[in-house]
């Protein structure tokens, strides 16, 4: 989330047409054309963060930006060239960090939260732990996962809580 992405098309001489169709996750399809003998674009139901990167007439890819949650979707790139019509399709998922929380509960356990993170993140205790973390979904697609430490057959309370998400690793120590 946030940042820039841009997508780029095949490389083709003598285009003649260059089509970008998106069909969002949710929400209506996007289409974004160029007709390059009219030196002509148009833009259909597109929101303002889906342009072309530079102008159509120098390079057809597409730049998103920021990107959103609701940037997810499939994006393909259609062209009409003289020596042929290519397309090229990407799947884009966006990654939502999770927002992590350590802290001890009522009992005196150390607790590790990562709150609304795309996909859940995995975590782990530092000495290991019989724990199993709670998933809950947050009906926006993201998800917190909590985990209790409930030790390891010690009374150890000094301990690390690691978070691992495709978009980011963290670790923080706590002592309960």
């Amino acid at each position: 989330v946030g940042g820039s992405l841009v997508l780029t098309c095949p490389s083709k001489s003598e285009v003649i047409l260059v089509i970008w169709k998106i069909k969002p996750k949710t929400g209506g399809h996007c289409v974004l054309g160029y007709r390059v003998d009219l030196n002509q674009s148009n833009r259909t139901n597109c929101t303002d963060n889906i342009t072309w990167k530079s102008g159509p007439e120098h390079d057809p890819a597409l730049q998103i930006r920021p990107v959103e949650r609701a940037s997810e979707g499939y994006y393909t790139c259609e062209m009409a060239a003289g020596d042929g019509n290519p397309h090229i399709t990407y799947h884009l998922t966006v990654l939502v960090p999770p927002t992590v929380a350590v802290y001890c509960d009522s009992r005196g356990n150390p607790v590790c939260q990562a709150a609304a993170g795309k996909p859940p993140a995995r975590i782990s205790w530092v000495p290991g732990s019989s724990c199993s973390p709670k998933p809950e979904d947050l009906g926006d697609g993201t998800v917190t996962v909590r985990s209790t430490f409930m030790g390891n057959g010690s009374d150890e309370k000094n301990v690390i809580c690691l978070v691992s998400h495709p978009a980011m690793n963290h670790s923080q120590s706590i002592a309960c």
